[in-house]
């Protein structure tokens, strides 16, 4: 698939990218997840709003602003359903990164939700990015169709030029399992697990998804808040823990 970065500053072209967000978060009449205004807002004044193009079609939009630090914040990112596996996500977030380049920035943040497995992997193994913070509840309560009736947790991180080392083939403890049993960190390795598919289980179960959330709060964010980094994220679903003084 052939696909096309360009930037957002039309009015029209940010009317598309609004509808496509509006799609993704399933928000088709209610609030938007990035006010239209906003958008043409930050476009106008040196932002960054991107959308990927398929031939004619729209199916990403990337926006963000230049933070107090020097850097880009990657607000948000959308790619249209049916589309992910794609490459969408990559290119728009290499864009990003030559954008960042032009103008001088040192380097791109943004926030995730760490129960999305899809989305850690991406950020964590494929991009490398390095995980800085666990931020419980960052947005408080959000009504759109992805995130309403949980706690709007995030990771965030920082994509910097050189990647972290991969991490430390060793034994590792578990501070969360798949079974919900948590534990407290022992300054060893460690590892936790995430849920196969969260945003069916919010749908499904919003009590166990409620209790998933609160287990990776209490095990992914007591690590990070007492010296452990995240250095690394498998496929089937476990963050990789390492004490600082061994990361």
């Amino acid at each position: 698939m052939e696909l096309r970065i360009e930037s957002l500053v039309r009015l029209p072209d940010l009317r598309a990218a609004d509808e496509l967000l509006r799609e993704v978060w399933g928000t088709p009449c209610g609030a938007p997840p990035m006010a239209l205004d906003m958008m043409r807002a930050l476009a106008y004044t040196g932002g960054y709003v991107a959308g990927a193009y398929n031939g004619d079609a729209l199916v990403g939009v990337a926006v963000g602003f230049r933070s107090a630090d020097g850097g880009l914040h990657s607000h948000i990112t959308g790619v249209a359903p049916g589309r992910h596996g794609q490459g969408i996500g990559m290119a728009l977030k290499r864009h990003q990164r030559t954008w960042a380049a032009c103008h001088e920035l040192d380097d791109i943040t943004w926030t995730f939700d760490p129960l999305i497995r899809r989305n850690a992997y991406f950020n964590l193994t494929k991009l490398g990015a390095v995980a800085e913070a666990y931020l419980p509840d960052f947005y408080g309560a959000m009504s759109d169709g992805i995130n309403e009736g949980d706690a709007s947790d995030r990771l965030f991180v920082r994509w910097i030029s050189d990647p972290p080392e991969p991490p430390q083939e060793v034994r590792r403890v578990d501070l969360l399992t798949e079974d919900l049993i948590s534990s407290s960190p022992t300054g060893e390795p460690a590892r936790c697990a995430t849920h196969a598919d969260i945003e069916g289980l919010r749908k499904t179960d919003p009590g166990l998804a409620r209790a998933w959330r609160a287990a990776l709060r209490d095990s992914l964010g007591t690590a990070l808040a007492a010296g452990y980094r995240v250095t690394g994220f498998t496929r089937d679903g476990w963050y990789l823990l390492d004490p600082l003084e061994i990361s």
